[in-house]
């Protein structure tokens, strides 16, 4: 490969993180036929194919020596961004950064809610702040990139390749609404099994780790509905008799019109941490970025501690 054509590299990056031709020359601001032409080029460099129609002609898929490359290249273009980026202090008043935190609506209502409403509060609207599902099998290469800032979740499904920092711990409780016909005091399991209770589900399950404790406990309880975000479950619970058991942090949102009630068994607590590609470790954006949930964390610990169920 002559040092001419090292921008087929960074075409092949972008082929590979998107496997369709279509959106990756759209990323890369060139035209389809310009890019099937860096794709023919590749394919002779290399002597493969590289990515072949699938089979069920929605896209591409990689070979193995697309694959075997994959990991290498994205870290070497890395390597080379860093290698030409100026370090600079950050200014929230006059950035133009936009920063992609990875996580679930749950950890969003919890922690990144109140990091968005700090990044717009400056008034800057060229300072932006995206959240993105965390579901992604290629997650801590798109944070090699620079396309994600920030993981949230659950400590122990941080990637071993990133860094990470504890934020809080959480633990489950009984949400009702507000005027529930059963009363606001503590329901014993048996009485907890009857109610009607609503979880979250993408896929229509109506099982989760929850019931997965309770069945150790030789019980069931009764599930009655499923929706795929937890900020619904509140909507729900606001206009039914239904009950969900979800983290005191994320509910205590919504304390206005729900009762707080804890659990007749015991779940064990779950630790939200934030994580970030080692590459970004010394990056001026990035490190304010993260400063601000570390605030925003030491201040949920601070008040976690206060009581929420009725009296």
């Amino acid at each position: 490969m002559k040092r001419s054509e090292l921008y087929l590299l960074i075409s092949l990056d972008t082929l590979l993180d998107e496997l369709n031709v279509t959106r990756a020359a759209q990323r890369l601001h060139i035209s389809q036929p310009t890019l099937s032409g860096h794709l023919a080029r590749l394919r002779e460099l290399f002597q493969d194919p590289l990515l072949v129609p699938s089979e069920t002609g929605r896209g591409m898929v990689p070979t193995e020596r697309a694959l075997a490359l994959r990991a290498g290249l994205a870290d070497a273009l890395a390597k080379l961004r860093d290698a030409v980026a100026q370090p600079h202090e950050f200014d929230p008043q006059t950035s133009t950064r936009t920063f992609v935190v990875a996580t679930n609506d749950s950890v969003f209502t919890i922690l990144a809610l109140d990091v968005m409403t700090e990044v717009m509060s400056y008034g800057n609207p060229e300072l932006r702040m995206s959240v993105v599902p965390a579901d992604d099998a290629g997650l801590v290469e798109r944070m090699a990139r620079r396309e994600v800032d920030l993981f949230l979740g659950d400590i122990d499904k941080v990637p071993e390749t990133l860094k990470a920092r504890f934020l809080l711990s959480d633990d489950f409780v009984l949400a009702q609404r507000h005027g529930h016909p059963r009363g606001i005091g503590a329901p014993d399991l048996a009485e907890y099994c009857a109610l009607h209770h609503v979880v979250v589900s993408a896929r229509a399950e109506f099982s989760t780790p929850v019931d997965a404790v309770l069945e150790k406990l030789g019980v069931e309880r009764n599930v009655v509905a499923t929706v795929p975000s937890y900020n619904q479950v509140a909507l729900v619970l606001s206009q039914t008799d239904g009950v969900a058991s979800l983290p005191r942090q994320l509910l205590q949102r919504y304390a206005a019109f729900v009762d707080l009630i804890p659990l007749p068994f015991s779940i064990p607590s779950f630790r939200l941490a934030m994580a970030w590609h080692p590459r970004a470790q010394s990056d001026p954006a990035g490190i304010w970025i993260r400063d601000r949930f570390l605030e925003i964390g030491q201040r949920a610990r601070t008040t976690s501690s206060d009581p929420v169920f009725p009296a």
